[in-house]
């Protein structure tokens, strides 16, 4: 049994999350609170195995009371956000403080998303429930302290067709921050599938494009891709690669989802493994489900070399342990060597040619 308080300061929201959440008869709602303050008692006593937490909230800034539940008692949160461009940027904010997940509220009338809400809240919270909060927060550096990662080769694949790709979900907003920053400026193309709503990952892809040596955008349809440029899947859409002209470019769709999600990691690293092949290196990060593993594996049947996030650095360990229990990951490493590995591969891939 799944132990959930909620934190909301509206009654509406709390009573809606409580009767939605309630529907999963491996959840329980342990106790709600309407601002911090309440929920900071509330916390102590009720032993919360997860918190839903609203961000604009009185008395304390949901962001306030997220740092401080991550500095003084590490607890699994999703966060309840809203659809507007603040409301994406505190969200973004909020995962890099330490919470596992987001989930988008529906309208202001709560008609129309009301179901999707609902089932994506119940499967949010059970993957934070699984999640390993307690011990990232034990590893987590002080505020403006540099990234620690490995030394990158200051060498990169001179192949026109070199290209990364990378796939994530729960906890990859962090994941594929320290990988990014670990590439060198001038590597080759990299694109990427994040499991994200529509109107979050324009946002995510600047905040990227900010802490990251490459250039980081949001895909566009026939956009040729570039080295030092980093291409996120958009929200709700699909990512794919195709040769044109005789050039390596995006390919956005809308069709239907795969693996359970749009965009989803399984369509790029497929359209990887078709279109680049052995040119190619992929990572699986962390992330609940399998989405990616199948794609993965055609990678490296395909000639591509294949990472998966280690168990003890993944947030969760489901997309990487499903890619690994099926022969997709060539080998496993922690996050902060990953983008060392995948440039090594690489030169590894040039110096055999």
């Amino acid at each position: 049994m799944i132990k959930v308080l909620i934190v909301d300061d509206s009654a509406l929201i709390r009573s809606v999350l409580q009767t939605l959440l309630s529907e999963d008869p491996n959840i329980h709602v342990v106790g709600t609170a309407c601002d911090p303050m309440d929920a900071r008692g509330k916390i102590k006593t009720l032993n919360p195995d997860v918190v839903t937490l609203d961000i604009e909230m009185p008395n304390m800034n949901g962001l306030a009371f997220l740092e401080k539940i991550m500095r003084l008692r590490p607890t699994p949160v999703v966060m309840i956000s809203t659809l507007t461009q603040k409301g994406a940027q505190e969200t973004l904010l909020a995962l890099e403080l330490g919470a596992v997940d987001f989930v988008a509220k529906p309208g202001h009338d709560l008609e129309g998303g009301l179901e999707q809400f609902g089932r994506e809240v119940r499967e949010k919270v059970i993957a934070a429930s699984q999640s390993d909060v307690r011990g990232r927060a034990m590893e987590r550096r002080p505020a403006g302290a540099p990234a620690a990662r490995a030394p990158v080769p200051t060498k990169v694949n001179s192949s026109r067709k070199a290209l990364i790709a990378i796939g994530a979900s729960t906890g990859g907003v962090e994941a594929i921050k320290t990988v990014l920053s670990g590439l060198p400026k001038d590597c080759p193309p990299v694109v990427i599938a994040q499991h994200m709503p529509p109107g979050f990952t324009e946002r995510f892809a600047a905040r990227l494009n900010e802490v990251s040596g490459l250039t980081v955008l949001e895909a566009t349809d026939r956009e040729i891709v570039k080295p030092g440029h980093a291409y996120i899947a958009p929200g709700g859409a699909h990512l794919r690669v195709e040769y044109s002209s005789g050039q390596l470019k995006c390919r956005i769709g809308a069709d239907e989802v795969v693996s359970g999600h749009r965009p989803s990691v399984d369509v790029l690293f497929n359209s990887v493994a078709q279109q680049v092949g052995a040119y190619a290196v992929g990572a699986i990060l962390t992330g609940m489900g399998k989405d990616g593993a199948q794609g993965l594996l055609e990678m490296r049947n395909a000639g591509a070399y294949t990472v998966g996030q280690s168990q003890s650095s993944a947030l969760i360990y489901g997309m990487p342990g499903a890619a690994k229990n099926i022969g997709a990951v060539q080998e496993e490493a922690k996050i902060e060597v990953i983008a060392s590995k995948l440039i090594s591969a690489l030169e590894a891939k040039r110096d055999a040619a």
